[in-house]
């Protein structure tokens, strides 16, 4: 049966692996100097107001650690805004608390959540309404921020001559389950997207944004309609970055992993939910591009791992091609971590990375289309 499929295996098959394989490792190199060269260091420490959103719902565990790190920054002129986002917890125990003792900070007691909103944007959509700053940073509540934070986004917004910036955060891993699901983030920015080309173009596709740190001038947040753009969005990042650059305003992903960490998710099971909720959404829930992406996927990134083993196993012709092929993948991984200042050796674990995509996919769209949704802070998402 090997032989057969060795066989059946066109031979142009083997040269596309080539092509692809080698697209991806000078563009995650390309990527990679696009960011550092980019990238500048907390330079301005007084300018205009910003303000800090932060959504928090159910977030005991993080907020005071993400709010005690956000009060220890170097920029002067800034304020917090959290929105407790009816909170079952001691969230608001814990924001009131902290407010009390600082003036910069500013507790919102979020609204009851509308049918056609999610929680998130909702959220967003209520502490920006209230923020009074010409710069916004819209940041998670599991984030710890360095004291150059906030001195980061104005310095990078600034120098750049750019209306939204965002970027790389620093990840923290516990549990494998995290190591082989969140990386999938670095998927299309790190070397599917060209970023250089988002200098120069004015289509939205080539645009990002992470949402764990947006960094966007107010009056550019309500020109493109604020969080009502995106209302109904789980990626909402994903679709601020694109309607910004369908606006006709510059974007730009840097590299922030030296100023803000974050471990998003507590083990494998949170970690599907947090990302596969995504998936799905971010190619517009169109089952169709589903459908032709996943063999792609499956052909082009996964198999060729278990495919060099066959290739060994029948000694295949096309034995060396497919080694070059899962050297070049696994050197694009590993660059892809050392960039970030993850472990190295996460790297080789690529397979698993891709094996893991292709199941978040199917899940991302069966629990969409079968209307059962996605269990997300205690709500349903559909």
């Amino acid at each position: 049966m090997f032989e057969q499929l060795a066989e059946i295996l066109s031979p142009y098959y083997y040269w596309l692996l080539i092509l692809v394989s080698g697209y991806f490792f000078f563009l995650s190199l390309l990527n990679h100097y696009e960011m550092w060269r980019f990238t500048k260091g907390p330079e301005v420490f007084d300018g205009p107001l910003v303000s800090v959103l932060i959504p928090a719902r159910n977030e005991e565990k993080n907020i005071e650690r993400c709010l005690n790190s956000l009060l220890n920054q170097l920029y002067k002129n800034y304020e917090i805004l959290v929105i407790n986002d009816n909170s079952s917890d001691d969230t608001g125990a814990i924001l009131e608390r902290i407010a009390a003792g600082n003036e910069k900070v500013r507790v919102l007691n979020g609204q009851p959540l509308p049918d056609d909103w999610y929680g998130k944007p909702f959220a967003l959509h209520q502490a920006a309404a209230q923020a009074r700053g010409e710069i916004l940073i819209f940041t998670d509540a599991d984030t710890v921020h360095t004291p150059g934070s906030i001195s980061w986004a104005v310095t990078n917004l600034e120098n750049l001559k750019v209306d939204m910036i965002s970027g790389y955060i620093g990840q923290v891993f516990v549990k494998f389950g995290e190591i082989v699901t969140v990386p999938i983030m670095f998927f299309l920015t790190g070397f599917v997207i060209p970023l250089f080309i988002n200098r120069f173009t004015k289509n939205s596709w080539f645009s990002a944004a992470i949402g764990q740190y947006i960094a966007i001038r107010h009056d550019v947040f309500k020109k493109i309609g604020g969080c009502e753009a995106f209302k109904k969005k789980t990626s909402e990042d994903i679709y601020m970055a694109r309607y910004v650059k369908k606006m006709g305003y510059k974007t730009s992903f840097l590299n922030i992993t030296e100023y803000v960490k974050c471990r998003m998710y507590d083990g494998y099971r949170s970690a599907l939910e947090g990302i596969g909720k995504n998936i799905f959404d971010f190619l517009g829930k169109k089952s169709l591009v589903l459908f032709a992406l996943a063999p792609l996927v499956f052909f082009f990134l996964f198999f060729p791992f278990p495919l060099l083993f066959l290739c060994i196993a029948t000694s295949s012709p096309w034995t060396l091609h497919i080694l070059v092929v899962n050297i070049l993948y696994t050197l694009t991984w590993l660059f892809m971590f050392l960039g970030k200042r993850i472990n190295w050796w996460y790297g080789f674990l690529w397979p698993l990375l891709y094996l893991n995509l292709l199941y978040m996919a199917a899940w991302s769209w069966f629990r969409t289309v079968s209307g059962k949704g996605f269990s997300w802070k205690d709500r349903v998402v559909e």
